[in-house]
């Protein structure tokens, strides 16, 4: 596993302002604490190296954006849409991110850590190098997405939905999958446990009697 971190995020100018600091289409080199925004809509911006820290930006549209080595720690995007929007060594940690949008979106080196991604939709998104490592993904929906190096690591899939994706050379074993809506052919080639096969036998037509 080899999932590069942000890049450059010493001696960041402090700000709690968001909105304002953005210029040039660009906004860059800012340690952003303690925003509060709702119902806002920012398209086409580069973020690069820049720190986010207990900012809460949430039902809004994030849209066609790029972030680049952005650290987010302690933040609040629910109900938020980042579709087609490009996260290069990006890490999310202890963030609320339920109902977030990232169809059509390309994670390259990001990092889940600890984050709430419930109801979160993935579709024809672009993954490699990502991991979710304790953290929330249950509910979620993936389809016809193309995996490369992708880690869940102590995740919560619990009736996760993966539709015409290969978790082929994926390792689920140390996650819930519970109630996970997957394809025979999807499943097949991934690491599983022995308890975690009983939760894909419905997929082979097998019912449990007591």
């Amino acid at each position: 596993m080899n999932i590069v971190k942000p890049k450059s995020l010493n001696n960041l100018e402090k700000t709690e302002k968001l909105i304002e600091e953005i210029s040039d289409e660009q906004l860059s080199n800012k340690e952003i604490e303690n925003v509060l925004l709702k119902d806002i809509e920012i398209y086409d911006i580069e973020f690069e190296k820049n720190i986010m820290n207990n900012t809460e930006i949430t039902q809004s549209k994030l849209e066609k954006n790029t972030f680049t080595d952005i650290k987010f720690e302690n933040c609040n995007f629910s109900n938020t849409s980042f579709e087609n929007s490009i996260f290069i060594r990006c890490e999310f940690i202890n963030c609320k991110m339920t109902g977030c949008n990232f169809i059509e979106a390309r994670l390259y080196n990001v990092s889940f850590i600890e984050t709430n991604l419930n109801y979160a939709n993935f579709s024809n998104t672009t993954i490699e190098n990502v991991i979710f490592k304790n953290t929330s993904v249950r509910n979620n929906s993936f389809q016809e997405n193309n995996f490369k190096n992708l880690y869940f690591q102590k995740a919560d899939l619990t009736q996760t939905q993966f539709f015409k994706t290969s978790l082929k050379n994926i390792d689920l074993s140390d996650s819930i999958i519970e109630g996970i809506a997957v394809s025979l052919e999807d499943i097949k080639g991934a690491s599983i446990n022995t308890f975690q096969a009983v939760d894909l036998l419905y997929l082979i037509g097998v019912k449990i009697v007591d």
